[in-house]
């Protein structure tokens, strides 16, 4: 005789292989949101986040752009670079920060000071120029100095 007309609509194999599926498709999800926030864009709008809360600073007006980033672990080291928006891109100003990720996302830690202003050519920019809405850095001029 022949095959039956009408197959068992679940078979053993078939429910087998539907329970592997979707344990290969678990695990995939989970390692990819494990790595969601591994990305220059999410380090991008972590650094955004921080200068928000700055007083005095319109970052609406400022290009962020992140030119390097490394991972490792719970903790993330970024080369940011600033400019105005529409500005000479020759003219901008790097910074390094230090994130720590926090509940699925990137939490600026903490700066180093070695940012500084640079030229078209990536030496310092006479006078010392910043992006248009960034605060005045430093201390006050040694002829200023409290006495």
């Amino acid at each position: 005789m022949g095959y039956p007309a009408n197959p068992p609509p679940c078979g053993y194999n078939r429910l087998v292989n539907s329970r592997v599926l979707c344990f290969i498709a678990g695990i995939v999800l989970l390692a990819g949101c494990n790595r969601g926030v591994e990305n220059k864009e999410a380090v991008r709008q972590a650094v955004i986040d921080h200068l928000v809360n700055r007083a005095g600073l319109n970052v609406a007006s400022m290009q962020v752009d992140v030119s390097a980033v490394s991972f490792r672990k719970d903790e993330a080291d970024a080369t940011v670079i600033f400019r105005s928006k529409g500005g000479d891109p020759g003219q901008s100003m790097t910074m390094n920060y230090t994130l720590e990720r926090k509940g699925g996302r990137w939490v600026v830690k903490g700066r180093s000071e070695s940012g500084m202003p640079h030229g078209a050519a990536g030496s310092p920019a006479p006078g010392g120029q910043m992006p248009q809405g960034h605060p005045p850095v430093g201390g006050a001029k040694p002829s200023e100095a409290p006495k």
